[in-house]
């Protein structure tokens, strides 16, 4: 049974306005995703700047606008047991009118007093006469704000206010929104109430009845009303579940739309598959593993339809080198190929490695990246598409720069995304429409069981990579919690005072957004008959630990890097620490992608228990890539207390070093949630990666592989969503499908 849901009622002239400027009635069934945010009374260009400035821009939008954070004012207490640090909510009842006084221009103080049975506390307020006929004295409010205590006097300043009625008590919890300049929490509240009305009205469910019901599974409108105005942490765990579900059903459906979307076509067929030339230039012979995949490339290249073909395996395991041959292929069967990295260290990286090699078999290959001067885009782009083939480019390696306007092939026969998982869907769909008739290979250093590769790259033949080249040295890990911190210390001076570099990565970019009294949305538990807050150790951050670890280990150079610093700076901090300039490199996963550093020899992971397996293993791979004897440790943030399952995930990184076998391990301990926890913060609608508004695909992973097996029943019956019109705009709204790709 459902909580019952109690919300404020707004007046019907609002919703008669928004209907006004959407131009007809409430009930005309128009999409909430085509009103814009100006259809709010309230709202106008300056507003709708702010919005957007969120990413909000239509009502629908404002819907999932999801608050960041909960205040809690439901844990009552006298004013004898706050404290001035925290925020505390007390229930007092007015004792004196208020009463205005004007203290300069412009300025005037509204003050009365309260008390409870603890004490009495003076109620100041600024700038806020209309607040005087709202207290008369003898009613009971709830007060919401810091309490100041000067012996024994109490006093509030500005508090949140709720009449409080012992039988029927106010809301516990307030939405507390991230603000753009120019909004304030009381308009947005106030916003996105109205839109909830309008959608009461007009909003469609996007999920099939049946697996609603069968998961035992809120609507989505009540989703929605209790994620925005929560009445209880049983409604709201009920709305976050649902708002999970959707999310993982719908990324599961819309992905099997788009691969639908994307057909085979005709591509050139490389009939010549002699690649001794190339194999005799290399210091080093191939395993089995990459001559099968080898194999496969040619076999793929020989036909005249399009190789779409996914290259998966450990981090050093050489992937690359199929890649080389691959691009070799096709240009001797006269074709040009490109081969598109997510960073410029790595493009750069790849450049490197590869150009002496092509330029020795008289290839002529190119690096574009964004640094790159117009002038030399300017070359290199004509050089690509000159009808003069002694002076146009076979090869070019490069990063986005690659999808640029001008950046096209007068021949192409092949494109390459690396590091596939770093990459949206229409990327990789762009730079294969902008070189149509192309062979595609995508290469991703993420083991993964065939299983779920079924599910993320439905669309792709699969190459697996599962024997290392020999000489690649083992990496100690331990496992180990807060109280080894002062021996982890001397364990990292050891090791750069004997020469060595070290990586420590945190899960968080900076320390939380949340204030004393705050819940953050991943703390209401979602599982059991018990629906109460997770308890959870903090999150290690990046930038805060890095000036931690400056304080402790003085005299060492250290920096930090993260996701959300510009390119440039995040490029030039990783080229420092390749230099060996910067001896400890303080970063979030934005590394696991990143330029090959011998010297590294010892990755820490804080907060470890927060990461996936297959992300655990590829930062582990960071290391060991050099001479010097490398480790990986584990932190945990938990304090000695993991839980039985988490002690044995991390113990099977101490105890296993075959990237697919942890794969195996890690898919019947949590499901699938690590393989798809890579990609960063970007949003799916933005960028197609695999990322999520509300749902964690660690901690949410037995909720995934419900939503994943549902929808991959439903597609059986229904295999292009034509049966359920709101499930199919919703999918390609995640995705964002327009014509025959994805954009």
């Amino acid at each position: 049974m459902l909580p019952k849901a109690r919300f404020p009622r707004f007046p019907r002239a609002k919703l008669q306005f928004i209907n006004n400027n959407i131009g007809g009635n409430m009930n005309n069934n128009k999409n909430l995703h085509e009103i814009p945010v100006t259809a709010l009374r309230g709202v106008g260009g300056v507003k709708a700047k702010a919005y957007a400035a969120a990413g909000v821009h239509s009502l629908l939008d404002l819907l999932y606008y999801f608050p960041r954070a909960y205040e809690d004012r439901a844990n009552i207490k006298l004013l004898a047991e706050t404290s001035p640090e925290y925020k505390s909510a007390v229930v007092m009842t007015v004792a004196t009118e208020p009463k205005i006084a004007n203290i300069k221009r412009g300025m005037s103080l509204l003050k009365f007093r309260a008390f409870d049975e603890s004490g009495v506390c003076e109620i100041t307020y600024f700038n806020q006469n209309y607040y005087k006929d709202k207290f008369s004295v003898g009613s009971d409010f709830r007060f919401y704000g810091k309490v100041e205590r000067v012996k024994s006097r109490y006093s509030m300043t500005s508090p949140a206010a709720d009449p409080w009625v012992e039988e029927l008590p106010p809301p516990p919890f307030f939405s507390v929104y991230r603000l753009s300049e120019g909004l304030t929490q009381k308009q947005i509240s106030q916003n996105v109430a109205d839109a909830l009305e309008l959608a009461s009205q007009s909003m469609p469910d996007p999920l099939p009845e049946e697996i609603r019901e069968r998961n035992k599974l809120c609507t989505i409108y009540y989703a929605l009303r209790q994620i925005h105005f929560p009445e209880s942490y049983a409604a709201l765990a009920i709305a976050k579940k649902r708002l999970i579900f959707d999310e993982f059903f719908l990324f599961a459906t819309g992905l099997a739309l788009s691969g639908r979307k994307i057909q085979r076509l005709s591509a050139p067929a490389c009939k010549n598959t002699d690649i001794s030339p190339l194999l005799a230039r290399l210091p080093y012979k191939l395993t089995g593993a990459q001559e099968r995949t080898i194999a496969d490339i040619a076999h793929d290249m020989s036909k005249g339809e399009q190789m779409s073909r996914i290259v998966i395996g450990d981090v050093g395991c050489g992937k690359t080198i199929c890649a080389t041959v691959a691009m070799y292929i096709a240009v001797k069967n006269g074709y040009q190929a490109a081969l598109m990295a997510p960073t410029e260290i790595l493009a750069t990286q790849h450049y490197n490695d590869l150009c002496a090699i092509f330029e020795a078999l008289g290839i002529r290959c190119a690096l574009l990246t964004g640094s790159c001067t117009a002038a030399t885009k300017r070359k290199i782009h004509a050089a690509m598409k000159s009808e003069n083939p002694d002076e146009r480019l076979d090869i070019v390696i490069g990063t986005q720069a690659l999808l640029s306007d001008g950046a096209e092939f007068i021949n192409p026969g092949l494109v390459i995304t690396d590091e596939q998982h770093r990459f949206g869907v229409n990327q990789r769909a762009l730079l294969s429409e902008k070189n149509k008739h192309t062979h595609v290979l995508v290469m991703s250093a993420t083991p993964i069981p065939r299983s779920l590769a079924l599910v993320m790259y439905g669309d792709l033949a699969m190459s697996k990579i599962d024997e290392m080249p020999p000489g690649r040295q083992r990496v100690d890990t331990f496992l180990v919690d807060e109280s080894y911190r002062p021996r982890l210390d001397a364990f990292i001076r050891k090791n750069v005072d004997a020469g060595g570099q070290v990586y420590v990565v945190c899960p968080a970019v900076e320390e939380s957004e949340l204030e004393e009294g705050e819940i953050d949305l991943s703390e209401i538990a979602i599982y059991g008959e018990e629906l109460v807050r997770n308890e959870k150790p903090p999150l290690k951050a990046a930038v805060q630990y890095a000036e931690e670890l400056s304080e402790r280990l003085q005299g060492y150079n250290i920096a930090f890097v993260h996701g959300k610093m510009k390119t440039a700076d995040k490029d030039r901090v990783m080229r420092r620490f390749a230099s060996g300039e910067v001896q400890i490199l303080v970063s979030t996963t934005v590394i696991e992608v990143g330029v090959n550093v011998p010297s590294a020899c010892l990755m820490i992971v804080e907060n470890a228990e927060r990461f996936g397996l297959s992300q655990l293993h590829q930062l582990r791979g960071r290391v060991g890539r050099g001479q010097r004897k490398s480790y990986c440790v584990l932190v945990s943030g938990a304090k000695g207390r993991l839980g039985d399952t988490a002690k044995q995930r991390l113990q099977t990184m101490c105890n296993s070093y075959n990237g697919f076998e942890i794969a195996e391990q890690d898919l019947k301990l949590r499901g699938p949630g690590d393989f798809l926890a890579l990609s960063g913060n970007a949003s799916i609608r933005q960028s197609g990666t695999l990322s999520f508004n509300i749902a964690d695909m660690c901690e949410d992973s037995e909720l995934m592989t419900t939503a994943f097996s549902e929808a991959h029943e439903y597609l059986k019956t229904d295999p292009n969503l034509q049966n359920h019109a709101p499930l199919r705009q919703a999918a390609e709204r995640m995705f964002e499908v327009q014509g025959d790709i994805i954009s």
